[in-house]
């Protein structure tokens, strides 16, 4: 039997800021090609979590590691998208798509016409000589989205990139999301509040615990790919969902309570 090599190994994970334990004892592998979806009550560290991943926050004590090596630095091969888009208003769509291979000093008529390919994907083929504010919410996710995979990551690290989108957008981009990531599936970290959120995308979910974070518990989702809209109506969609707030419906109501005072 091959062994399968994890993609992201997380080892000892433990962060802190002064006095406070925002993560604690972290231990967890994902394998190449996994969606994996984190959620948990407000507070519980998600988002400082998936910063150390990308490299932008340290851990205080454990590691991260992929593909082998220790992630100590954000790197071009993990892309970062963001809750809000914060792409640049006086640049054209493919210019803000191309900003990563800008930056990272790799760009070239190539990438220029990969990155192009990629809007197509995203479904703005035609909207590149285009402007931000010529875009609609939505759109411009997808541009941020586009602008992460531009960078040809081996890791996609996203932090609740459809909050600020109203319900039906956001039902939209999910399905959206799921045909880009069928595509190429690359390795996905995404962040949400959503629980049926999580359980549409994923192949897992992790379910943090309140402050200090904690991994409490991991839930496989064994509903079939490729997952249509209608697939959240069904009694085993929604039994996933039921045992994800089972889990954690004590500790967001304490969150809420806390934040309340």
């Amino acid at each position: 039997m091959v062994e399968v090599v994890p993609k992201l190994v997380v080892d000892g994970l433990t962060k802190r800021f002064a006095s406070t334990e925002a993560l604690s004892r972290i231990d967890t592998e994902v394998k190449a090609g996994e969606f994996i979806s984190i959620v948990g009550p407000s507070g519980c560290g998600k988002t400082t979590f998936l910063r150390i991943v990308s490299g932008l926050e340290q851990a205080t004590t454990g590691e991260i590691r992929l593909d082998g090596a220790a992630v100590t630095r954000p790197g071009s091969d993990r892309g970062f998208v963001f809750q809000q888009d914060n792409l640049l208003p006086w640049l054209t769509i493919m210019d803000n798509a191309m900003i990563g291979p800008e930056i990272g000093g790799f760009a070239s008529p190539e990438r220029r016409r990969a990155t192009q390919a990629l809007l197509k994907l995203v479904g703005l083929e035609g909207f590149e000589r285009h402007y931000p504010r010529q875009l609609s919410g939505g759109m411009r996710q997808r541009v941020n989205l586009a602008r992460a995979l531009a960078i040809d990551p081996e890791i996609l690290l996203m932090d609740e990139p459809f909050s600020a989108l109203d319900a039906q957008t956001r039902e939209i981009m999910q399905t959206e999301l799921l045909r880009i990531w069928e595509e190429g599936r690359k390795t996905v970290l995404f962040v949400t509040h959503q629980i049926d959120e999580a359980v549409f995308l994923s192949d897992r979910v992790f379910v943090f615990a309140r402050r200090p974070g904690r991994l409490q518990e991991i839930i496989d989702i064994d509903l079939p790919r490729p997952r249509p809209l209608s697939i959240k109506r069904t009694p085993a969609f929604i039994a996933l969902v039921d045992r994800i707030w089972t889990l954690i419906e004590h500790e967001v109501r304490a969150s809420v309570m806390e934040e309340l005072a």
